[in-house]
Formats: C-alpha cells, sequence, structure tokens
C-alpha cells in the first residue's frame, strides 16, 4: 500500500497537467447550456447533442494525452558554453510510440535552462524524430544539472492545452562571462603597458636608447649617441627569459558581486592574455594551480572558476616568481603581504580590490551570439 501511494504521488507530481483555453471555455459553457435546455425540455434531439459535446471533451483529452506521451528529447550543445552569450544548439525530439504520432507539440524551458525560445513542432513520427536549431543563453557561471522543460499540446481541438514537465539529467558546465565591458578594457590597457615596460630587459636583443638613469651600471652606456645628445643614454635589451604573469585571486573576497566581479575579471583576462599570448600565464588561488600552457589550456581555468565559491580562513600561497607581473584580487593586501606578497618590491604589480570590483554587472545585456 506504501508503494501503491508513492507512486501515485510520483505520478501527481510529474504528470500531465491542462489549463482550459478560451476555446475550451466557450465550448464547455455551450455544453451546460444545450445540457440545461435538453433536461428543462426533455428534448432527444438536445440529448443527443450533449452526448457528441462530452464524447469529444472526453476524446480530446485522451488523444491529447496520448499524442505527449513517451516523448524525449535531447539537448546538443557546444562543449564550452560562457555566460550571458547566446550559443546556437540543436533540440532532437524521440517519439518512442510505435504506432501513433504526436502532432502539434510545442517544447519551452525555465528561464535556469538556457532556452530563449519556444519550439514547435507539428507532428513526429511513430518511432521518429525531429531536430531544429536552438538559441541558447545561461545567465550566471555554474554547472546546471537538472532542467527543467515542458512538452504542450492543443492537439486535437484546442480545448485545452495539456502540459507534461519533463526533467533532463544532464551535466551542462556554464563558464563566466568572457565578454568583454569598458572596466575590465581598461583594465587591460594599464596592464599591457605595464607588461610591456616591465620586460624590457639587460641582455638579448636591442630593445632601444634611452636616458640613463641613476643606479644603473655604466657598461651599458653608449658613448656614441650620449655624445650626440649631450647627455648619458643607455643602451636597452629585452629579456631572454620567459615572461610570467601570474593571476591570484583570493578565495576570502566578500561573496555576491564582488566575488563574482573578481571571477569575471580572472576569467576575462586570462582569455584574453592567452588569445593574445605576452607571456607564461600562471593562475592560482588557496585551492587551485595551474601554469598555461605547460599544465593546461585557459579552458582548465574557466572550469575551475565556473565552479569556484568564497572560501575562509584559508592562507594564501607566497608568489614562486617575484619578478613576475602580479595581478591580485584581494580586499585585503596587507594580509597578502604577510604571506610574502610584495608590491612595493615587485617589478610589476597590480592590486585589484572591492573599490574596483564593486561595479555591477551587465546581466541584463546579453552579448553577441557566438
Amino acid at each position: 500500500m506504501k508503494r501503491l501511494w508513492t507512486r501515485l504521488r510520483e505520478w501527481m507530481a510529474t504528470g500531465v497537467r491542462q489549463q482550459v483555453t478560451s476555446s475550451g471555455l466557450l465550448f464547455t459553457l455551450a455544453s451546460l447550456v444545450i445540457g440545461f435546455a435538453a433536461f428543462a425540455s426533455a428534448n432527444n434531439l438536445l440529448f443527443l447533442i450533449l452526448a457528441a459535446m462530452l464524447s469529444t471533451l472526453l476524446i480530446s483529452g485522451f488523444v491529447s494525452r496520448l499524442s505527449l506521451a513517451n516523448l524525449r528529447f535531447e539537448l546538443l550543445h557546444p562543449e564550452h558554453l560562457p555566460a550571458r552569450r547566446r550559443i546556437s544548439g540543436r533540440v532532437v525530439i524521440y517519439n518512442e510510440k510505435s504506432y501513433m504520432p504526436s502532432f502539434s507539440i510545442t517544447l519551452a524551458g525555465t528561464p535556469e535552462s538556457g532556452f530563449e525560445n519556444e519550439l514547435y513542432f507539428p507532428s513526429i513520427a511513430a518511432g521518429g524524430s525531429m531536430e531544429e536549431p536552438v538559441n541558447l543563453m545561461f545567465p550566471h557561471r555554474g554547472a546546471y544539472k537538472e532542467n527543467t522543460f515542458t512538452f504542450s499540446t492543443r492537439f486535437p481541438f484546442g480545448f485545452t492545452e495539456r502540459r507534461a514537465p519533463v526533467h533532463v539529467t544532464q551535466d551542462i558546465l556554464v563558464y563566466p562571462s568572457v565578454d568583454p565591458r569598458p572596466e575590465l578594457e581598461a583594465l587591460l590597457d594599464g596592464i599591457t603597458g605595464e607588461i610591456q615596460a616591465h620586460f624590457r630587459g639587460l641582455s638579448g636583443e636591442f630593445y632601444r636608447i634611452r636616458p640613463y638613469e641613476p643606479l644603473e651600471s655604466a657598461r651599458h652606456v653608449d658613448w656614441r649617441a650620449t655624445a650626440h645628445t649631450g647627455d648619458l643614454q643607455v643602451r636597452e635589451f629585452s629579456r631572454e627569459e620567459e615572461r610570467s604573469i601570474i593571476i591570484f585571486l583570493d578565495l576570502e573576497l566578500p561573496p555576491g558581486d564582488i566575488f563574482e566581479n573578481a571571477v569575471e575579471c580572472c576569467a576575462w583576462l586570462a582569455w584574453r592574455l592567452t588569445r593574445a599570448p605576452v607571456g607564461r600565464l600562471h593562475f592560482f588561488t588557496q585551492e587551485f594551480n595551474v601554469r598555461v600552457p605547460e599544465e593546461g589550456e585557459v579552458y582548465t581555468i574557466l572550469k575551475y572558476l565556473a565552479l569556484v565559491s568564497p572560501a575562509r580562513g584559508k592562507v594564501p600561497p607566497p608568489p614562486d616568481d617575484p619578478d613576475s607581473v602580479q595581478i591580485v584580487f584581494t580586499a585585503d593586501p596587507e594580509r597578502l603581504r604577510a604571506q610574502g606578497w610584495r608590491p612595493e618590491t615587485s617589478g610589476c604589480s597590480f592590486v585589484v580590490g572591492p573599490d574596483r570590483l564593486s561595479v555591477s554587472r551587465a546581466d541584463d545585456q546579453p552579448a553577441p551570439s557566438a
């Protein structure tokens, strides 16, 4: 008895639901009027008409329920999905009934499913399938493990709209948004200039002649240029060693928009720096550490950032390369200094705090289609 009750509750929770349409309401009112007239007048013809109308309602419900039975669908999407970007995907609906086709099927998804529009299928043959393109856009990063979709139909007479919710267990990992934003473009412009200045060294290929700076070695003085200008000039060379850029995300940032903005900034910087490589990228947090391209690719970073969350009480590791370019996202620079981070003594360092991360994100402005 308990098992029977459990199955009944599951059927009621996931079963077919219906909503009466305006046509169905008018048809029901007409049936009531004819029924009242039939009982009031005892006219056999009116009873026949009433019986035909009630039979039509019963047949309509039965056929529409059969039309929704044994339908399943598969959502095909690209492997890499950034948030707030329209992505082209495909939907395949399978009719697993052996003898009966399905007619006038509409497929819709909840806002969390990534669906932007409904899909309409006039008919799906018995044992067949239909495929349609669809636009997907996920509003936030994260793992979308269970997306709710709904099959609906008004077949055959449009008196009711029957809906059958379908739960699809499909792991969809959505990366943080990597679309450009004005504040990020300004940050990258400043970083790019500092990176180029930082990686100008005093060995390797000739870079330029520039004025002498105090405490520099005299062995690089260009005496010919000095005699020509009247001021000490030195020859500058590009560095021979491989360039290293560190992006560190402090997981003790305040949760909410500040943390989400920091995650998106890290994702966007990693994406841009690997698309137009200016050095070896090293990304890490208190829980994660990867070097690109030696230990992974940019998608390794994006997959981690898709699921990362704030963490308290974890000590930040010290930088492994003090001479690298350091881009740090933190709310407490002093705590990082205690762990060996020395922005004032490193060659090039950027500390991005809550004041620059509190800008609201453009969640309501989707990016162009991919």
